[in-house]
């Protein structure tokens, strides 16, 4: 047995590759099943603020939340849902700006495409937030929430 060769393979041993590869396709057959279930284009709720809808839609109740738009100002004001409040998640004072809110309140978060509200969700928990709603994109959180956008 000289030579290098991958691991659980070597000519002599022509049948070891086998059970190694069965377990490689396995571990990657649990990888792609978790990594499915964490995904995905509806919107995700960290404290069970979204109900399933039959369509298998999200619809999430805006009733005595902040329903919260963490793009720029100027993306803000060419069309938000009725009643958001703006804080940026790109400005240097998100933070401190967030801070100022009730931990214990219940918040919508959404922005453009879903990518800024998932970081502004994920900071938002770090701080201490608990009742937090990734509502995704501003189209998406329209519809999930009913808001009209003005």
């Amino acid at each position: 047995m000289s030579g290098w060769y991958p691991w659980g393979y070597h000519p002599d041993m022509r049948g070891f590759h086998q059970p190694v590869r069965r377990i490689l396709l396995a571990g990657a057959l649990a990888t792609s099943t978790v990594l499915a279930a964490c995904g995905g284009d509806e919107p995700s709720s960290t404290a069970g603020t979204a109900a399933a809808t039959a369509r298998g839609e999200v619809a999430v109740n805006p009733v005595e939340a902040v329903v919260i738009d963490v793009r720029t100002p100027a993306e803000f004001a060419s069309g938000h849902l009725e009643g958001a409040v703006n804080i940026d998640v790109q400005a240097p004072d998100f933070a401190d700006q967030v801070s100022r809110l009730d931990p214990a309140g219940r918040y919508l978060v959404y922005c453009r495409s879903g990518n800024r509200s998932a970081v502004a969700v994920a900071m938002m928990a770090d701080l201490g937030f608990g009742d937090l709603t990734d509502l995704g994109g501003v189209a998406e959180a329209a519809q999930a929430t009913g808001l009209a956008v003005v």
